[in-house]
């Protein structure tokens, strides 16, 4: 097995861990803040992770840079997802009207 495939299955396995942490968080959590603070390692840090072992995988070329811009988006995207639900949730919790 070459060492790249091997440091490919780690950053795998490491992300997908990441994102069943933040699943099985969902479901022992209550609130909608608590939901959505275990949501940020999920998006922060699993999505990138996975989309480094995919580019690593791949090798070098376009095809690898292309996997590594969409692993960045969805993680920035995620971020400034959750963000904003959350600013919104806090904003309804204490009764103040939302911006349209």
């Amino acid at each position: 097995m070459a060492v790249a495939h091997v440091a490919a299955s780690v950053l795998l396995w490491l992300g997908v861990t990441c994102l069943l942490a933040g699943a099985g968080a969902l479901v022992l959590l209550r609130g909608s803040l608590e939901r959505l603070h275990a949501l940020a390692p999920a998006n922060g840090l699993g999505v990138p992770l996975i989309a480094c072992a995919v580019a690593l995988e791949q090798g070098a070329g376009r095809a690898a840079v292309k996997t590594l811009l969409i692993g960045l988006l969805l993680a920035v995207g995620g971020t400034v997802t959750t963000i904003a639900v959350g600013k919104a949730t806090t904003d309804e919790q204490k009764g103040r009207p939302r911006h349209g």
